[in-house]
């Protein structure tokens, strides 16, 4: 009698001689590990915003680097979709996150009205500071840190994450001031801030990207420059070394 695991190894042998057509099911399966990048199809309201997303490849080209970077214990799936206006998020219990097309439509009207222009590469941003923040509570989930399940520490904790990446790229800085923009805009929109979320108000969160940024590399910014930011190097420092060391298990050799 053949077992399963022989049925199962012909058939991927099949497969990968052409033996047998797609229709058969040989799509090759995902990884048991890593980030793994999935687009849904948007409702029609949704399209233009998902377009973008797809066109640009914003989601292969995050979680390829976060692959480059991280050895992660379990797959993480990284899902593009419609969501009716349920936010975009991490769930624990499935190691999923959701991008929401929707998300993106007032960032998109706030950005055009202001600059009379296409908010396309701005939106671009925007998108890879909200999956690397997404990524951040992942990673806080899978190595459980400290500040798991704590609400705006935990928050905190995730916006840091996304500075520490995007500010490995040569553009990172521009990334987290383009995110920093949209959070004024935000809150110029609608300033009194929502008493159940977690989050820094926006005005928090859009200073907390600037100070990163500045505090990375003042002497690129030094419109950025203010008595305020005097700590910033400091608090940059820390925030690099922070989630450095917390990423030791899950880092790449070599």
């Amino acid at each position: 009698m053949t077992s399963r695991r022989s049925r199962t190894a012909l058939i991927w042998t099949l497969c990968a001689t052409a033996l047998l057509s797609s229709s058969t099911g040989c799509e090759t399966p995902p990884p048991a590990r890593g980030f793994v990048a999935r687009h849904e199809k948007p409702d029609e309201a949704d399209r233009d915003n998902a377009d973008l997303i797809e066109r640009r490849q914003l989601l292969r080209l995050v979680t390829a680097d976060l692959d480059a970077y991280l050895d992660v214990p379990h797959r993480i799936t990284v899902v593009a979709r419609s969501c009716g206006g349920e936010g975009s998020g991490y769930d624990p219990e499935t190691h999923r996150i959701e991008l929401c097309y929707d998300d993106l439509t007032q960032d998109r009207e706030r950005l055009e009205a202001a600059d009379h222009r296409p908010a396309d590469e701005a939106l671009s941003e925007i998108v890879r500071e909200t999956l690397h923040h997404e990524v951040g509570h992942a990673l806080v989930d899978a190595l459980d840190l400290p500040v798991r399940d704590q609400g705006r520490a935990e928050e905190d904790a995730a916006d840091r994450f996304a500075q520490l990446m995007l500010l490995r790229s040569p553009d990172g800085d521009r990334t987290l001031l383009t995110a920093a923009r949209a959070y004024d805009l935000a809150a110029a929109a609608d300033p009194t801030p929502d008493p159940d979320d977690e989050h820094a108000p926006d005005p928090a969160r859009a200073e907390s990207h600037r100070c990163a940024a500045y505090g990375a590399a003042p002497a690129r910014h030094p419109d950025l420059a203010t008595p305020a930011r005097a700590n910033c190097p400091r608090t940059w420092a820390t925030t690099r070394d922070t989630w450095t060391a917390d990423l030791a298990p899950l880092l790449r050799r070599g």
